[in-house]
């Protein structure tokens, strides 16, 4: 019996430490975002520091005389609109970058009338994050395309879905830059690049594409989730933080294909080489007016282009929502691995994929996601109950034997191995498996991780509605017991966040909790006794989402183990 205890006091102790431990002791902030009091630009043209040949353009800063809005740094250049179903935006001709988009699909708000989701910003704005796509010459005498680079435009007025925009550029020294910014439905933008000598010498180029970002963004500080540099090389994915940037500066790799980019939680901006070419990939990160200054790029190999002939060097950019359905149809069409890898499904990658598909599949058929959820949680009790059926049968027992339990404990109370020895004598007379109750338990922690993680990162729960007063499954219920459900005009503080849901969970563990065999040690009795309280408060901040899962999970459980219980005689 007190094997039994212990296991099972050791998996609850193990998930509360979990779950508890970033709730109890938060992550350090990030360091701050630029001031809204001064704005920094990160701009190209400083090479990197002790370095043999030239390198792809590093982050530097330059201060603004005045501070800018995003609206108002989008009107200082001339601009080629976008505009397609799920994108808006525009490419600056003043160095030919793409720093302007909005994603159609998500808005900051539920609310549809609320700004659409910013990703990409103009340097000049408070925030300015962009793609930026280039040469390095060998000879830096060799003049080539910088942030100040007024580009002309030879083909399109504007880039739809499934477009095509043309841009040219003349050093008036011999060679002639050609650019090309094409679109599809979704998120992948295809760059080409052309670099024409007409002159009399051979020049020799390095091809990169480089995605910067001025400000460490808000993140939520969460170890579960990656936020930040992200890069693929050579089959292995690497996941530096912010922090991680910082402390080293710069971090290097060589890679065949691959791809390299920024994550946030929902959106990914990530560039993708072809994937036959041998490439050099960077995360950087640079200080200036203490500003944070971080870039992901790619360099590839040196080319010579002689006189009276042409090299092209293609890239493509994903900028937009991390769908799993897109991910994994970019991986297949531009033969990019582990490209659907930039969504943090974790370790249990294999369950958590399983989930989210059947997730997605019922939501298709019920047409809310809610409703999915519970039909999941009915699928997986179908699927685990010969188990939990066997599991419960052997807790009927162990109940029925609790006064002969008592007796033994009465009787060999000063001797404690002979009371072991008749417990396990007792069990093995009964035909009681102790260890057999734990099963269920330990089984459903990696099934309660990996539905954590797709409520937690999928882009298709955000924003997504339940019944009632849930308006967002990722985000926690609203409702709150200490201002009275809305009647009380004040915010308590977070510890004091105590919804409907996280109460109607509190309450079926702790009746889930009176159906099991009670703990004979007093101590243990006492501890399992607060744990729904505290599993209540722990999970209160949590996704609605998650906690409607384990309610109704925990209700599927008491009413299949009480059915058994009552059969077995061990109900009263």
């Amino acid at each position: 019996m007190n094997e039994q205890r212990n296991l099972i006091l050791a998996v609850i102790i193990s998930v509360a430490v979990l779950f508890g431990w970033q709730w109890l002791f938060p992550a350090p902030p990030a360091p701050p975002p630029p001031s809204a009091g001064v704005a920094a630009t990160a701009t190209s043209g400083a090479p990197a520091a002790a370095t043999t040949e030239p390198q792809t353009p590093s982050p530097t800063s330059v201060p603004q005389p005045v501070v800018l809005t995003r609206e108002q740094a989008l009107a200082g250049a001339e601009r080629i609109p976008l505009r397609t179903a799920r994108l808006h935006g525009s490419i600056a001709l003043k160095g030919a970058r793409l720093d302007d988009l909005t994603l159609v699909d998500y808005h900051e708000a539920i609310d549809p009338s609320s700004p659409e989701v910013t990703l990409l910003s103009p340097t000049g704005s408070p925030a300015p994050y962009y793609a930026e796509f280039g040469w390095v010459p060998m000879d830096p005498q060799v003049k080539t395309p910088d942030s100040d680079s007024v580009w002309s435009v030879t083909q399109g007025t504007a880039l739809a879905a499934d477009g095509t925009v043309k841009l040219v550029w003349d050093n008036g020294a011999g060679l002639r830059f050609h650019r090309s910014y094409g679109l599809d439905q979704n998120y992948l933008f295809s760059v080409g690049q052309q670099v024409e000598n007409y002159g009399a010498a051979p020049i020799s180029l390095r091809p990169y594409g480089l995605i910067s970002r001025t400000g460490t963004p808000h993140t939520e500080g969460m170890y579960i989730l990656h936020e930040g540099p992200i890069g693929e090389f050579n089959g292995t994915r690497e996941e530096p933080n912010y922090k991680d940037v910082i402390e080293k500066g710069k971090m290097q790799y060589k890679t065949t294909g691959g791809w390299i980019g920024i994550t946030d939680k929902y959106w990914l901006v990530a560039l993708i080489p072809d994937q036959t070419s041998e490439v050099e990939g960077r995360f950087v990160h640079q200080r200036s007016d203490s500003k944070e200054l971080y870039q992901t790029d790619f360099t590839g190999k040196t080319v010579t282009v002689a006189p009276g002939s042409t090299i092209d060097a293609k890239f493509n950019l994903f900028a937009g929502a991390k769908q799993l359905s897109l991910l994994e149809s970019y991986g297949e069409q531009l033969n990019v691995k582990r490209f659907d890898r930039a969504i943090d499904f974790g370790w249990f990658y294999p369950l958590t994929i399983g989930f989210f598909k059947l997730l997605q599949w019922l939501h298709s058929v019920l047409g809310n996601m809610g409703l999915a959820i519970l039909s999941t949680t009915v699928l997986a009790k179908l699927i685990m109950f010969p188990l939990a059926n066997k599991s419960y049968s052997s807790m009927s027992k162990m109940k029925l034997l609790q006064p002969e339990m008592k007796k033994l404990q009465e009787r060999f109370a000063e001797d404690k191995p002979r009371l072991q020895q008749e417990i396990m004598a007792l069990y093995k007379r009964e035909k009681v498996n102790p260890v057999s109750g734990c099963l269920p338990m330990v089984i459903q922690i990696p099934v309660f991780f990996a539905l954590y993680k797709v409520l937690f990162v999928s882009i298709e729960m955000r924003h997504a509605p339940f019944y009632g007063w849930i308006h967002d499954l990722s985000a926690p219920d609203p409702t709150n017991i200490f201002t009275l459900f809305g009647l009380i005009p004040w915010s308590p503080p977070s510890l004091l966040h105590l919804g409907i849901w996280p109460l109607v969970m509190g309450l079926t563990m702790w009746l889930q909790q009176k159906l099991n065999p009670q703990p004979a040690d007093p101590v243990q009795a006492k501890m399992f006794a607060v744990l729904p309280i505290v599993f209540t408060f722990l999970l209160a901040n949590f996704s609605a989402g998650l906690v409607i899962y384990w309610a109704w999970n925990n209700t599927l459980s008491i009413l299949q183990q009480w059915v058994i219980m009552r059969k077995a005689g061990a109900t009263r």
